[in-house]
């Protein structure tokens, strides 16, 4: 009987040890994994090697491993295979100059995190630089689908990273010219008819499409409109008479330099191709012409990678 009493006994200091050995292994946390950065989580991301390939080859990836919070606009491998098939000489991301893979690359960055529901139509500023190290801006649309650039459309948005936030994009985007500026932005579609006009005896798109750099003031669609309704005989831009359009083609145009909405100063002297301009900031900023008009500039500072334009509320008339 002793040694059955004692058998059990046995038993059940196995039991206790077996049931609290149990419990502790079930009680321990899990360890939770670090988040992944910006550069981290594109690596996690199949679908964007080539784009850390890119980063890598421009020597970014540290930049992108800052603090932040930085918003990252991430081209697929497609968007990047198209880059590439788009310049005969282009068979590898080492065939891209790397100075033009770094300001490409940083057109696709924003300081602060900017998720999808903050998106608005806007002008925002990257990290990319024009003229005299101006951020270039990026154009978002959200007006019937969301478009970055003109043409890039989100594949995957908000993408967390710990220090920031990733939108996967369905194309490379390049920092606009002025023209691209216009071209990109349906407000200004009426200008880029005139500049485009068929009988035009200067080539506007190839001149400002240049090295720059330039300062266009933009009139836009409304400014137009009532520009041909001034004129009885205006139905349409083809209706203006050619050395007429031209001269106010002229007139919106400021070659050699890059003049930001920080760099005016009232009165002061403004010298397109088409004549002189005159600042008014008494009031809000306008445009004084040599027809005295007054002339309200309506958005400033749209930065492109070879002038910054302004969008004005009329046309201007010399």
């Amino acid at each position: 009987m002793k040694d059955l009493r004692n058998l059990s006994l046995l038993l059940l200091l196995a039991g206790m040890f077996t049931f609290s050995s149990c419990g502790s292994d079930d009680d321990t946390p899990e360890p939770t994994p670090d988040p992944l950065d910006i550069v981290e989580t594109a690596q996690a991301t199949a679908n964007l090697s080539i784009l850390v390939d890119a980063v890598t080859q421009a020597g970014l990836a540290d930049a992108l491993k800052a603090d932040g919070p930085l918003t990252v606009f991430a081209p697929t491998n497609d968007a990047f295979q198209a880059l590439l098939d788009s310049e005969p000489s282009w068979n590898s991301l080492s065939d891209i100059d790397n100075t033009v893979l770094t300001n490409v690359l940083l057109f696709h960055v924003l300081g602060g995190e900017v998720k999808a529901a903050d998106l608005s139509d806007s002008y925002v500023t990257t990290s990319s630089l024009g003229p005299n190290d101006e951020p270039i801006v990026l154009q978002v649309d959200v007006t019937g689908g969301v478009k970055f650039n003109g043409d890039a459309e989100p594949v995957t948005t908000d993408v967390e990273a710990s220090n920031g936030v990733v939108h996967i994009i369905d194309k490379v985007m390049l920092p606009p010219s002025v023209v691209n500026l216009a071209l990109n932005n349906p407000v200004f579609s009426s200008l880029v008819s005139a500049l485009t006009r068929a009988d035009l005896t200067t080539d506007y798109v190839s001149i400002l499409s240049g090295a720059g750099p330039f300062t266009v003031f933009a009139p836009t669609n409304d400014a137009f409109q009532a520009l041909l309704d001034s004129n009885a005989d205006w139905n349409s831009l083809a209706d203006i008479p050619l050395a007429t359009l031209e001269a106010v083609l002229n007139y919106h145009v400021v070659s050699g330099a890059n003049v930001q909405s920080d760099q005016l100063t009232d009165n002061q002297t403004i010298t397109t191709l088409g004549g002189t301009v005159t600042t008014d900031l008494s009031n809000g900023a306008k445009l004084e012409s040599t027809s005295e008009q007054s002339v309200g500039i309506i958005l400033t500072d749209a930065q492109g990678s070879n002038g910054v334009v302004h969008a004005i509320d009329t046309v201007l008339l010399p």
